[in-house]
């Protein structure tokens, strides 16, 4: 008798759904020829080591993707709570010790390796609201009073967060959590109570909460005529790279905007920019449909979760990867105000690469297990 039949390998194989993780990794290999198109311009120096950095990262990605592939997402449930506190105290040392860039503080450099504890809190924080509501069920939907604690868990990390300033980060947590409540069914009155004072604390956020810097944001977000040379420019440069692109775009490595540096952070937060840019409205539509097809997947990995800890992890995972797209590509087209949010599997960066393959890593531990239990 062997122990490895093929027919039986081939059997449980088929059974398995790997569409989010071929999906990922095809979007990021797309991410690599435009982080290299966007790397390799005259006009920009010391950044011709980013693209070997970001296979490196990508590397490391892969190795913890297969990982937590492996390894059964139920023996994280006893550690997450311990996690999420090591997470939060991180946190805190940011803003203590934490490496200053842009006005903000946002890394932790241990030696040669930088740290961003806020994109490791987003997968805390998924793992954290899927056991808190896998043990605690409320089948009538749960109420304002019910969702306090749920709501520190998430609140206390963004408002850190926030404070760095890290404000696109903060938010979109607060989406992802958003998006797991109303998984979760809370009660419409509850709702309703809570888009009341988010109405009413608006003005209040826009006056006394955002910095100056961020209140222009808001502002050329509405009209980028207004400081074009400015908070305004950003957003007009990435457009006109947008909209130059047409049709069939300028051609790998001929994106005028990207190769004369006029679009600024086109590694990282307008790495869709040059995608539009250089492969047009062809291009750019291609990439949405990848999105929209990782999005479908991921709903549906979560459908047929065995369990509500493997469904709940399932929607907030995906949710995360939603949310970055979309305000991304929003914030790129001018649709949404410039928040520092990256493109995920497009944008250079080593934590947020990896954070990604770490979130497809759970996706796919709990697809291949969908059919054991």
């Amino acid at each position: 008798m062997r122990l490895l039949d093929p027919n039986t390998i081939y059997e449980k194989l088929t059974k398995y759904d790997f569409n989010v993780m071929f999906i990922s990794i095809i979007i990021t290999i797309i991410g690599l020829f435009n982080i290299y198109s966007a790397t390799n311009t005259a006009s920009i120096t010391g950044t011709a080591g980013l693209f070997a950095h970001q296979l490196i990262f990508i590397g490391i990605g892969l190795v913890l993707m297969t990982f937590f592939i492996i390894v059964d997402y139920r023996r994280f449930e006893k550690t997450i709570y311990i996690a999420y506190a090591i997470n939060l105290i991180l946190l805190i040392a940011v803003l203590l010790v934490g490496r200053s860039a842009s006005g903000a503080k946002r890394w932790l450099s241990l030696g040669p390796i930088s740290l961003q504890p806020s994109e490791f809190m987003k997968i805390t924080v998924v793992l954290t609201l899927a056991r808190y509501f896998s043990n605690d069920i409320n089948f009538e939907g749960y109420t304002l009073r019910d969702l306090l604690v749920p709501t520190m868990i998430v609140g206390i990390p963004a408002g850190l967060i926030i404070i760095e300033p890290d404000l696109g980060s903060g938010l979109l947590l607060l989406l992802v959590a958003f998006s797991i409540f109303l998984f979760v069914k809370v009660n419409w009155r509850s709702l309703l109570i809570v888009a009341m004072v988010g109405s009413i604390s608006l003005p209040i956020v826009y006056n006394f909460v955002l910095k100056d810097y961020q209140r222009k944001r808001v502002m050329t977000f509405l009209d980028p005529t207004l400081d074009p040379k400015g908070a305004g420019y950003n957003s007009l440069q990435s457009r006109i790279a947008v909209g130059s692109g047409q049709l069939i775009g300028k051609g790998h490595m001929k994106g005028t905007q990207t190769q004369l540096n006029f679009l600024p952070e086109h590694h990282t937060d307008f790495i869709y920019s040059v995608l539009a840019e250089e492969h047009g409205f062809l291009g750019s539509v291609f990439l949405v449909i990848l999105y929209v097809l990782l999005f479908m997947a991921g709903i549906r990995v979560g459908s047929q979760a065995g369990d509500r800890l493997g469904v709940l992890i399932v929607m907030g995972c995906t949710a995360v990867i939603f949310w970055h797209a979309f305000v991304n590509i929003g914030m790129v087209i001018g649709i949404m105000p410039v928040v520092g949010v990256t493109l995920p599997f497009m944008s250079y960066g080593g934590t947020s690469i990896i954070v990604n393959f770490i979130l497809i890593g759970l996706i796919q531990g709990i697809a291949v297990r969908r059919f054991m239990f």
